[in-house]
């Protein structure tokens, strides 16, 4: 199938480079071309702009940062609308408000062509694996449309409703993770005193009634974090986390309610980032409370 990816990001890529894996003649665009150049050398097409990226596929992924990069990427004369792109497939991934989804899909309805939303959960190693979580939105027979594509990236796909459905879900889903970070760290300031192994320590927590699959599946690198205040390369970093917090915050003050958990942790996450953290990926946030000081 000829696939298009607009966004290279960490999971951009990841997904761009399953496709080729798998079989796909995957075109490529970035604002960034410089990011093109690992997925071009792994067999990827790179289009000169989003327009020409939909010319030249029967389906499109759009994985961006935000409102504005999806506005951008699909509007004006390069964009991705600007061609015949009548009976299309996009399926968009980005974290944003459901609000952003359901404009954009009267916005790809219009222009002919047919919109499913499927933000994911998981990072870089379960993208390249096919091993991400779908949440999909959209009409039954869009969303059936797209499952092929999507099960090749995604270890289950769930139709949870309507276009803008799978952006709650995906806001719901994040919102525990990112607090866990800020939790996690905060438990490890009451022992951190202690001398014990921090492979051994993490690996406790994980058996604990509030032990988190993340714990199990990247315990390792938190270990190396807490003992070393880093795990590696960042695959989810602070700065991305307080982007979902903010969106999180805004979309419950949009329907009327408040996150005071949600909000205290992205404050923190704020001042971790003005503290150079902002780069520093989430298995490390926990060392960055255990090392503040009153």
């Amino acid at each position: 199938m000829k696939i298009g990816v607009a966004g290279l990001g960490r999971m951009g890529a990841a997904i761009a480079r399953r496709l080729i894996d798998v079989g796909h003649e995957v075109t490529v665009w970035n604002r960034t071309a410089l990011r093109t150049q690992p997925l071009a050398e792994a067999g990827a097409t790179v289009a000169g702009s989003p327009r020409a990226l939909a010319g030249a596929a029967d389906a499109v992924i759009t994985i961006v940062t935000d409102a504005e990069a999806i506005d951008a990427v699909y509007g004006g004369a390069d964009g991705l609308l600007a061609g015949d792109v009548a009976g299309k497939l996009f399926i968009e991934m980005s974290t944003v408000r459901p609000e952003v989804e359901t404009a954009l899909a009267a916005r790809v309805a219009a222009a002919g062509a047919t919109l499913v939303e499927c933000p994911v959960g998981g990072t870089v190693g379960p993208a390249l694996q096919g091993k991400l979580l779908g949440l999909a939105g959209g009409a039954a027979a869009d969303v059936a449309r797209a499952r092929p594509v999507l099960e090749q990236l995604c270890r289950r796909v769930d139709h949870v409703g309507p276009v803008g459905a799978g952006a709650s879900m995906k806001l719901a889903i994040n919102l525990p993770l990112a607090v866990f970070w800020q939790a996690f760290g905060e438990a490890y300031a009451l022992c951190s005193h202690l001398d014990v192994d921090r492979g051994w320590l993490v690996e406790l927590f994980a058996d604990t009634s509030g032990g988190p699959n993340v714990l199990k599946a990247r315990g390792g690198a938190v270990a190396k974090a807490l003992a070393t205040a880093e795990s590696g390369s960042a695959t989810f970093d602070c700065d991305s986390i307080r982007k979902d917090l903010r969106t999180m915050v805004a979309e419950a003050h949009g329907r009327g309610f408040e996150l005071p958990i949600a909000e205290r942790t992205l404050a923190v996450y704020d001042q971790a980032s003005r503290d150079g953290w902002g780069g520093r990926d989430c298995t490390e946030l926990p060392a960055y409370w255990a090392g503040r000081k009153e």
